[in-house]
C-alpha cells in the first residue's frame, strides 16, 4: 500500500503525464532572419499549456515547466541531440572505478541571478534539497538515482563530489535535465515552500534569463539576464542571449497556436498538431521542424492487479485484435510513426529494432486466445461472457485528450467490438482521473514519456513503482533485477543487451501496448534566427535573434 505522502507527491507528475507532451521540435533557425545575429527585441513562444503550480523543478515532471524553465536554469552538464554530454556549469568530471564517486569541477565564474556566488556548497544544497523526504520530490528525485544516491560533498570551493551506494549509469543524463537544475541557495533558504508556484525573486537560477513575471492562463515573460556567460559548449554564442525579451503565450488550441504562427503574432509555437504540418510547410514564412521523442511512445497501459487483464491471454488478445499501423497512418498521416516497441527508436543505445513488423493485427489469433481464456459464449450485443460476466474493460482517461488521441481510442473500441470485447471509455476531470490513478481502479490508462535514457523503463515496470509509474502494476522479480542490473551497468553494451531483453518481455507478456512515437513539431518564423533544438526537441531560445520590429 502507498502512503499518503507518497500519493501527494506524485500529484504535479500525474497531472503532467495527464496531459504531457509528445514533443516540440527539431531543427534550424530562419531564412528571413539573415546568418548575423540581430541583438535585443521581444521573442514571442506559443505553448499549449500552463506551467502554473508546476513551477518547483525539482518537485514537477511536467515537460512544460521543463521547456520554460530551461530558459532559467542552468545544469552541470548538457546531453547533445547525439545523446553525448558536454560541459557546462561543470567544467570536466570524473566517474570513479567502481561507479559510486562523480566529482565535478566547476566553472568559478557563475553567478545566481540575485548575485549569490555558483559553488559547491549551492550544488550540495540543491542536491540535498531534492533528497530531503520535506520536499517530496519523486521525478528529480529518481534522476538522482533516488535509493542509490547517497550525498553531494563538498571536497573545495569549486569541487563536488556525488556520492552513490551502488552504481546508477543514467546519472549524468539526469543531471542535464532541468529538474535538476540549481536554485539560489538563498531562495532555498528563505523560500522553499514558494516554489511550486514561483514568481519574480522566487523561481530564481543561473539562467541566460530572468523570470519576470506571469499571468495564470495568458502569459510568462522572462527578461535576459546581462551578466550571463556560462552556456553550454554546444551553444552558438557566449554572453548574454541576443533578445531583450521572451514571452510566452498559453494557447492550449492547436488550431489557435497554428494561427498565430501563421499571422505573425508568434515566432515560435510548439507542440503544433500532425494535422496542421503540411498547410505550414507550404507557407514561405514558416519553418517547421521535427524530433522524435526519446523515451516512453504513446502507450496503453494494462493492470495487470485485477480485472481481465489479470490474465496474459487477454492482454494479448487486446494487443493482437487492435489495428495499429492502420488506425496510426489514417488519424496523423505518416507524421508519427507507429511504435513497436516500448523504447521510442531515439533513445540512445538501447532500442530493439528486431522487434518491428513482429506484432501487427491478427484477428484469428485474438480470437483463440480469449477462446483459450475462456471467453467463449456470447451475450445479446454481441460480447463475449464467462460466468455470465461480460468481457468488459474501462479505459480511463482526462476529458479533452490532444493529437487526436481520442479518434486512436475510439478506433481501437471498435476493433475490440469486432471480437466481442468491450472497451468502455471514461473521460475525467484531472481530479478524478488522479483519484482512480492512485487507487489501481481502471482497466487501461495511457500516456507518453519523454526521457533520453532507458532507464524509463525501471520507472515504468519496477514493482515498487506501481502505479506511478508502473501504471500496468507490474510485479515481476526477473523484471525488477534486469531494469536495476541495467541501471548499475557501466558498460554501453551490456546496458543495451538488458534493456532489449526487458523490451522483448514487455511486448511478448502484452504487459505495455505501445501505440506511437510522438514527434516534437515546432513552427518557426522565417524572421527569426540561431533556433536549436535540445534532444528532447524543445526550442533553445539562447541563441535566437529577431529581425522583426
Amino acid at each position: 500500500m502507498r502512503s499518503t505522502r507518497r500519493a501527494t507527491a506524485w500529484f504535479a507528475l500525474v497531472t503532467a503525464l495527464a496531459v504531457t507532451l509528445a514533443g516540440c521540435g527539431g531543427g534550424g533557425g530562419g531564412d528571413g532572419a539573415g546568418d548575423k545575429p540581430v541583438e535585443g527585441g521581444t521573442l514571442t513562444v506559443a505553448i499549449h499549456q500552463d506551467p502554473a503550480s508546476q513551477l518547483d523543478i525539482h518537485v514537477t515532471a511536467a515537460d512544460i515547466s521543463g521547456l520554460v524553465l530551461r530558459n532559467v536554469f542552468d545544469s552541470l552538464v548538457e546531453q547533445d541531440p547525439d545523446g553525448s554530454f558536454k560541459p557546462w556549469l561543470a567544467k570536466s568530471w570524473d566517474v570513479s572505478e567502481d561507479g559510486l564517486q562523480y566529482t565535478f569541477k566547476l566553472r568559478d565564474d557563475v553567478k545566481f541571478q540575485d548575485g549569490q556566488p555558483f559553488n559547491a556548497e549551492a550544488v550540495k544544497a540543491n542536491f540535498d534539497h531534492v533528497s530531503n523526504p520535506a520536499t517530496k520530490s519523486q521525478y528529480a528525485s529518481s534522476l538522482l538515482g533516488a535509493d542509490a544516491y547517497k550525498s553531494t560533498e563538498v571536497v573545495d570551493e569549486y569541487t563536488v563530489r556525488v556520492n552513490l551506494s551502488r552504481p546508477y549509469a543514467p546519472l549524468l543524463q539526469g543531471l542535464s535535465t532541468t529538474y535538476l537544475g540549481f536554485y539560489s541557495p538563498a531562495v532555498l533558504t528563505s523560500s522553499a515552500d514558494k516554489l511550486v508556484v514561483g514568481g519574480k525573486g522566487i523561481t530564481v537560477g543561473t539562467g541566460p534569463f530572468v523570470f519576470e513575471s506571469q499571468t495564470a492562463g495568458q502569459n510568462i515573460k522572462l527578461s535576459k539576464n546581462p551578466d550571463y556567460d556560462w552556456a553550454p559548449e554546444n551553444a552558438t554564442h557566449t554572453g548574454p542571449a541576443h533578445v531583450d525579451d521572451v514571452v510566452f503565450r498559453i494557447l492550449p488550441e492547436d488550431t489557435v497556436r497554428t494561427g498565430v504562427i501563421t499571422s505573425g503574432e508568434a515566432d515560435v509555437a510548439t507542440n503544433i498538431s500532425a494535422g496542421d504540418v503540411e498547410g505550414l510547410e507550404a507557407n514561405d514564412e514558416v519553418k517547421i521542424s521535427s524530433t522524435e521523442a526519446p523515451g516512453l511512445p504513446w502507450s496503453a497501459f494494462l493492470n495487470h492487479s485485477r480485472g481481465v487483464f489479470a490474465d496474459q491471454k487477454v492482454r494479448q488478445a487486446f494487443q493482437r485484435g487492435i489495428d495499429i499501423s492502420s488506425v496510426v497512418t489514417s488519424v496523423y498521416g505518416g507524421v508519427f510513426d507507429r511504435a513497436w516497441s516500448v523504447l521510442g527508436p531515439k533513445t540512445p543505445d538501447s532500442y530493439d529494432k528486431s522487434l518491428e513488423g513482429t506484432w501487427d493485427v491478427d484477428t484469428d489469433l485474438a480470437n483463440q486466445l480469449l477462446d483459450e481464456a475462456g471467453w467463449t459464449k456470447r451475450d445479446g450485443d454481441g460480447y463475449r461472457t464467462k460466468d455470465g460476466k461480460r468481457l468488459s474493460a474501462r479505459w480511463i482517461g482526462v476529458s479533452g485528450a490532444r493529437e487526436d488521441r481520442d479518434t486512436l481510442v475510439s478506433s481501437f473500441q471498435a476493433d475490440m467490438k469486432k471480437i466481442g470485447f468491450e472497451i468502455v471509455v471514461e473521460p475525467l476531470d484531472s481530479g478524478a482521473y488522479i483519484t482512480k490513478l492512485q487507487s489501481g481502479d481502471y482497466d487501461i490508462i495511457d500516456w507518453s514519456f519523454i526521457r533520453a535514457d532507458a532507464d524509463i523503463l525501471r520507472l515504468h515496470l519496477f514493482s515498487t513503482m506501481a502505479p506511478i509509474q508502473n501504471a500496468s502494476w507490474v510485479n515481476d522479480s526477473h523484471i525488477d533485477d534486469l531494469t536495476l542490473r541495467a541501471s548499475q551497468s557501466t558498460d554501453p553494451a551490456e546496458r543495451e543487451k538488458l534493456y532489449q531483453e526487458v523490451q522483448k518481455w514487455v511486448i511478448d507478456t502484452a504487459a505495455i501496448v505501445p501505440v506511437y512515437v510522438p514527434k516534437a513539431i515546432v513552427a518557426s518564423s522565417t524572421k527569426i534566427g540561431g533556433l536549436r533544438e535540445t534532444i528532447y526537441g524543445w526550442p533553445v531560445l539562447y541563441d535566437v535573434w529577431t529581425t522583426r520590429k
